[in-house]
């Protein structure tokens, strides 16, 4: 099975969405990664689902990722003594460190570390940014506000602070129980959530400790103004466009979507647009136009990847909401304006011999009859600069290591097939040229590029590029050795 688009689609698993069955239907509509949301469901729920998508792996053949979603600090109000309160503009209102049940002047907020990093002029975000209040004063066990924007708030409604960094660490202890939960049983990404600073990635990678790829969930200004930074350490990121749109004024999330996913082709790791992409599908069997538009603006963009959460989740038409997310992307792919959008958006920043063959190899495929890009990669380096290029033509990554094959589900245009370990490069060839033709990139009258690192099986050597033939017969009689 090969897809017939490049960009990824990641699906979210829940309660619509646990059984084989549906499982296997997801992965047949089109979904590349399955995400786990840590917070929902129990770890036993969470294993039966992976155990259900290696299942579908090993009848299907081909890698599948699975991205766990780590939770992380969720900022929370107290409980109240008689239900919901009505806050009207320009009223006075408390939060404190009081756990007495809340009233209509006051409510405690049990996170010390939010007084301790407030200052008066800083904005509060209740219940989604639906209620704002803003600081007066404020010292280390409380924060006076005037509401700017009034609502019902409601027992343990969230917190947003949009202002200031927080002193609080992006793992909880809960997340630090899935995080190990999520490598034992060997998720292939770990997504984390609450970034402020490349410090939070930087503890949980030495948490993972190499046996899952970090992908920096961006849902947060102050991780916006760290983001240069913050990528450096991460493997991947998220643009998690639900909190920012929250934090940030609403109009200001698509411009930041796009520069975030600039740099991160620029860098060459996989960036994930997500949240709210075909939201009405979690109702309704038709997505609205402007949601279509959405995920279409994210694939000219170039994004690697584009994420379903609640619609494949908790919907009433998960498998629909993946087709649909696929013919979206077959109809963008398919679009002369997104060659021109792709290719006008290119980096040209090239340092390396790694980098230079990558760029050899797209002006090959793109200049002269080529059908594919297979390219051989250890730790996934070399097809990940091979994406960053955006061939026109498919890229076929080839490794022995299967971990490498599944994170590398995520990237951009990458078809991976796994074959045994390699000492010479002309069985390189004669492997590639076989995976072109049985999965339908190329026939034996086509030509296509191989690129692998000599020696083989050491990260980091892509230095030999070659165009071969996809018939086997003329492979052995040009490379007799």
């Amino acid at each position: 099975m090969r897809r017939h688009r490049k960009v990824k689609i990641v699906a979210t698993l829940g309660p619509a969405s646990s059984d084989f069955a549906t499982i296997r239907s997801l992965f047949e509509a089109g979904a590349d990664v399955f995400r786990l949301n840590m917070s929902h469901g129990t770890h036993e729920e969470q294993r039966a689902r992976y155990d259900i998508i290696r299942k579908v792996e090993a009848e299907s053949g081909r890698p599948i990722a699975v991205l766990a979603d780590l939770q992380g600090p969720k900022l929370r109000v107290g409980t109240f003594a008689e239900g919901p309160h009505d806050l009207a503009e320009g009223q006075s209102f408390r939060f404190d460190l009081d756990p007495a049940p809340g009233n209509a002047s006051r409510v405690q907020l049990p996170h010390p570390e939010i007084f301790a990093a407030l200052e008066p002029g800083a904005e509060l975000l209740v219940n989604d940014g639906k209620i704002r209040l803003r600081v007066r004063d404020c010292g280390p066990e409380f924060a006076d506000c005037t509401v700017t924007a009034g609502g019902a708030i409601s027992n343990r409604k969230g917190v947003n602070v949009p202002d200031v960094v927080l002193p609080l660490a992006a793992l909880s202890e809960k997340d630090r129980a899935d995080l190990e939960f999520a490598c034992e049983m060997g998720v292939d990404w770990l997504a984390l959530s609450f970034v402020q600073r490349p410090e939070d990635v930087i503890e949980a990678r030495e948490l993972t400790k190499g046996r899952a790829a970090i992908l920096s969930k961006i849902e947060k200004p102050a991780a916006v103004r760290a983001f240069s930074e913050i990528l450096k350490v991460s493997d991947g990121i998220m643009v998690a466009r639900g909190d920012l749109g929250v934090e940030l004024p609403v109009h200001s999330v698509p411009p930041i979507q796009k520069r975030l996913v600039r740099a991160c082709r620029a860098a060459a790791k996989p960036v994930i647009v997500a949240t709210q992409m075909l939201e009405s599908m979690i109702e309704s069997p038709m997505p609205t136009r402007a949601e279509v538009s959405d995920v279409a603006t994210a694939i000219y963009e170039g994004a690697d990847a584009v994420m379903l959460s609640a619609e494949s989740a908790a919907g009433a038409y998960p498998v629909e909401a993946v087709a649909t997310m696929d013919n979206v992307a077959r109809s963008v792919e398919g679009d002369p304006t997104y060659r021109d959008i792709i290719e006008s958006s290119r980096s040209a920043k090239r340092q390396t011999v790694a980098d230079a063959m990558v760029a050899a190899a797209r002006e090959i495929a793109e200049t002269t009859d080529i059908s594919c890009i297979c390219a051989y990669t250890q730790s996934g380096t070399t097809a990940s600069l091979t994406a960053r290029e955006r061939p026109r033509v498919p890229i076929v990554a080839m490794s022995s290591e299967q971990g490498t094959l599944r994170r590398l589900c995520l990237t951009w245009g990458t078809h991976c097939v796994q074959t045994p370990s390699l000492e010479r490069f002309k069985q390189a060839v004669v492997n590639a040229a076989k995976a072109a033709r049985d999965f339908g990139f190329a026939d034996e009258s086509n030509q296509i590029v191989v690129m692998a690192g000599v020696p083989f099986n050491v990260p980091g050597t892509t230095n030999i590029l070659r165009i071969a033939p996809c018939d086997e017969r003329l492979i052995y009689r040009t490379d007799p050795e």
